[in-house]
């Protein structure tokens, strides 16, 4: 049997890896930014349901654009970042990769140009190679942040089809001030993608580039429910924008591509916005403990505005790792060189982080 260097692959992905951290039957898991709480009993009895009746009607396909799940988008933003948007400005697919993917076949391609602000997220890459989008990058400051004028100074100078601008930024935690965005926005030839995955783990006072969209019908801001929601197992992501954003996504996305199943998941899901707020609140504070408790025992700490906290510097990171993993911790080594992220746990998965860690200094 041939094995891989044998087949007829493309050229630009030989000797390329899959994308994925590992995945270790260990105690504690904290290397994915997964939510750690399991759904409750009573959204498992609404998926249950949702997921029966769906289930009555497989042998139709689903609706293929997502309408009652986009409307129920709609709401949901209405009351978490009170952003007034039509069912038409939405769009769903199967988790942000494939929104962010999709962007990428509308806007990018042969010929055109990604810029990204870097350390981020690891699959910007790989999106445009993909897409066969060019993929640029411009270095943030020491501290993750990213200057307006810095940032605008790149935009003019790489006239990029598309900027991906993460914020909060993986793997940093890092957010961007409205400032930026705007900046942004006011110089890229192109579209403006903020990719919002960790939204609602920001601290208070921080905005969400929603507030701009009614004002640039350029600008496109994705969300997951994978993080807040608890539902990274479902994979549902999604984007908000002018109507025209969502044309044009809809010229490239696969028929049928969000499931009635995955659709029923989902819209159950958002019927239990409250709970699930609350455990978002108590996420943060642990975040915010885990920063100092950082900090006071010495290490570099960035700010972190979503459910995981980069920090260093290590001379051998993946010595401290690997020594973790020995103590059953499983944490993930990425990002800038001697610095490890730790996704934020339930309290008792931090105090074993905390131990372990101190095991290991």
């Amino acid at each position: 049997m041939s094995d891989l260097a044998e087949l007829p692959v493309r050229d630009d992905l030989r000797g390329q890896h899959p994308y994925g951290a590992p995945q270790l039957d260990v105690p504690i898991r904290l290397n994915v930014n997964e939510n750690p709480y399991p759904p409750s009993e009573a959204l498992v009895a609404d998926v249950a349901a949702a997921a029966g009746a769906a289930a009555r009607g497989l042998n139709r396909y689903p609706d293929r654009d997502a309408e009652e799940l986009r409307a129920d988008l709609a709401a949901y933003l209405a009351g978490e970042a009170g952003v007034d948007l039509q069912p038409q400005q939405l769009w769903a697919a199967n988790g942000s990769n494939e929104v962010m993917l999709q962007l990428l076949q509308a806007f990018g391609g042969p010929g055109r140009t990604a810029l990204a602000f870097t350390p981020t997220y690891s699959m910007y890459p790989e999106y445009c190679r993909d897409t066969f989008t060019r993929y640029v990058t411009e270095p943030r400051a020491g501290d993750f942040s990213l200057d307006p004028a810095r940032a605008a100074e790149s935009v003019l100078a790489h006239q990029p089809d598309v900027v991906l601008l993460a914020s909060p930024n993986n793997p940093t935690g890092t957010a961007l001030p409205l400032a930026t965005v705007r900046a942004v926005l006011a110089t890229a030839p192109g579209m403006v993608v903020v990719d919002e995955a960790y939204a609602e783990f920001r601290r208070p006072g921080t905005p969400s580039a929603l507030a701009l969209l009614a004002e640039h019908p350029r600008l496109v801001v994705t969300r997951t429910m994978s993080k807040a929601f608890g539902l990274a197992g479902a994979r549902v992501g999604y984007l908000a924008a002018g109507p025209a954003v969502v044309s044009a996504v809809q010229l490239v996305r696969l028929p049928y591509h969000l499931s009635a199943v995955t659709q029923a998941v989902a819209r159950a899901a958002l019927r239990h916005t409250g709970a699930l707020a609350a455990q978002v609140a108590t996420l943060r504070a642990e975040r915010d403990a885990l920063v100092q408790w950082l900090r006071e025992k010495g290490f570099d700490v960035a700010d972190s505005d979503a459910n995981f906290v980069l920090f260093g510097r290590f001379p051998d990171r993946h010595a401290v790792w690997q020594r973790l993993l020995g103590q059953g911790v499983l944490i993930r080594e990425t990002g800038p060189d001697g610095w490890l992220r730790v996704s934020v746990g339930t309290p008792e998965e931090n105090a074993a982080f905390r131990a372990a860690l101190e095991e290991c200094r």
